[in-house]
Formats: structure tokens, C-alpha cells, sequence
């Protein structure tokens, strides 16, 4: 069944007296469970489609449910987790007590205290933190921090988690191993996600499919099956199934550049 559904959404931003339309007629479906990538060149929108679902910024044209609520509905349901490219963590507080921000935020907003709540520690050690647990936030590397994010995400509960750019002020050895970190993290919780990112090997790597966006403003050039088997080791990268995706999705992004 359809989990996310985004039909004929437009987006247009004033700035100035000017209008820009960011995005034109979206239309997208994806089932629970799946793992989406949206790729496509700087300022077409994939941030702000992000954003739209996550109830976050409002829609000019169009409609998007999840579950059959609406973006606001399910975020005061506690539907999403979000992971930006900062992970926005506190430095004065130990790893420990970052994971557990969301938690302290929805009890003072009075809400219980998720009952799918995952085991933090747990989480912790499975991105490579179980030595880390009592440290500072500040005292943790760039990479570190991000993994801290992801495991909070991760450990809110949230069945949805929309994640925007995490690893893009990575280096790039740091950065692949934090990729396969999230795989085998999302291969234990099956957590719906919707990644934006520029790199074309992550989306490969990580998704069920990948969206390719066009130039602004923002339209599905094109939806690509990633079917490669799950779950997925380093050895993936080096098979001709792989490269022809990669392959697959450059063609597209450059058919859109003329």
C-alpha cells in the first residue's frame, strides 16, 4: 500500500517582490518501509520537497498524505525524525544525555513518553559509539556527531525519518563509513526515509529508489528501482549492476542539463 503520496504539489517562494517557483508538479508514491533518495542539482528543491512532507514549509498547489494524514497531522502524531546536515547537538551534554533531547522536549510538551523508544546505548554501539556513550558532544569528531544524530533519529520512535544532506561536510573516507553504518542501522528498523543528497553513490548504495530531480523548477525527471540485493556489503560497489545504476542516474541528471 501507499505509505507517502505527493500528487501535483507546487512550491513558490516570494523574495523581493519577486516570485521564484521552487517546485512544479511533484508527483510521487512510495510504500512503507522504503528507503528514497532525491538527487538532483543544487537549488531544485529537494530540500524544500523535504520540507513539504515533513510538514514543514506549506504548499502552494497539490497534496501530500502519510498514512492518510496530512504533513501536519502527521507530524503533531510524532511521525518524523529529522536528520540535517548539522547534527545539532548540545556540546555541553554527553552523548548519552543528546539522545535523549526528543524524549525531554515531548514530556514537557506533555506528551508519554514514546513506547516504541529504542534502547539509546544499544543504538549507540550500532554506529560505532558504544565506547562513547559518557563523552561530551564537543568532544566527538564531525563524523561522530553525525553519528550521534543518525542513532537519535533512529531511537525517537518515528516511523518516518527525513534526512538532508547528513554526511555532505564529511570527508569522503569518513563518509562511506558512516553510509554503510546507516545501512546496517535501517537493515535493523526498516524505518521509511527520504535522503537528499548529491552524491550518486550514496543514492546507489543506500536506496529502493532514487528520484532524480531537475534543475529549478524542481520536477521528477525521472524514478529509478534500485534492485540490488539486500543487505548490501562494500563488495556491492565494485559489481557491474552497481555501476550501471550510477551510470543510469548521471545520464539523466545530464539529459536534464541540455
Amino acid at each position: 500500500m501507499t505509505y507517502i503520496k505527493i500528487q501535483q504539489v507546487s512550491k513558490f517562494f516570494k523574495r523581493r517582490g519577486q516570485v521564484t517557483e521552487a517546485l512544479r508538479d511533484i508527483n510521487l508514491e512510495f510504500q512503507q518501509g522504503t528507503f528514497v533518495s532525491l538527487i538532483g542539482p543544487s537549488g531544485c528543491g529537494k530540500s524544500t520537497l523535504l520540507r513539504i512532507v515533513g510538514g514543514l514549509t506549506e504548499i502552494d498547489q497539490g497534496e501530500v498524505t502519510i498514512g492518510g494524514l496530512s504533513p501536519g497531522g502527521a507530524q503533531r502524531q510524532k511521525q518524523f525524525g529529522f536528520v540535517p546536515q548539522s547534527p545539532a547537538l548540545f556540546p555541553w551534554r554527553t552523548v548519552l544525555e543528546n539522545m535523549n533531547v526528543p524524549f525531554e522536549v515531548n514530556r514537557k510538551g506533555g506528551d508519554a513518553e514514546s513506547e516504541n523508544r529504542e534502547d539509546p546505548i544499544e543504538l549507540l554501539q550500532s554506529v560505532g559509539l558504544g565506547d562513547f556513550v559518557h563523552s561530551y558532544a564537543k568532544e566527538l569528531s564531525g563524523g561522530m556527531q553525525q553519528r550521534v544524530g543518525i542513532a537519535r533519529a533512529f531511537g525517537s520512535g518515528a516511523p518516518i525519518l527525513l534526512m538532508d544532506e547528513p554526511f555532505s561536510a564529511l570527508d569522503e573516507i569518513t563518509r562511506e563509513r558512516i553510509s554503510y553504518q546507516l545501512l546496517d542501522i535501517w537493515e535493523s528498523h526498516q524505518k521509511t526515509v527520504l535522503f537528499v543528497t548529491h552524491s550518486l553513490r550514496e543514492a546507489v548504495l543506500l536506496s529502493d529508489k532514487v528520484v532524480v530531480m531537475s534543475a529549478r523548477p524542481g520536477q521528477v525527471a525521472k524514478v529509478i528501482d534500485i534492485n540490488l540485493p539486500r543487505p548490501r556489503q562494500a563488495e556491492i560497489e565494485d559489481s557491474e549492476q552497481f555501476h550501471y545504476y550510477v551510470s543510469e542516474i548521471r545520464a539523466s541528471l545530464r539529459e536534464r542539463w541540455k
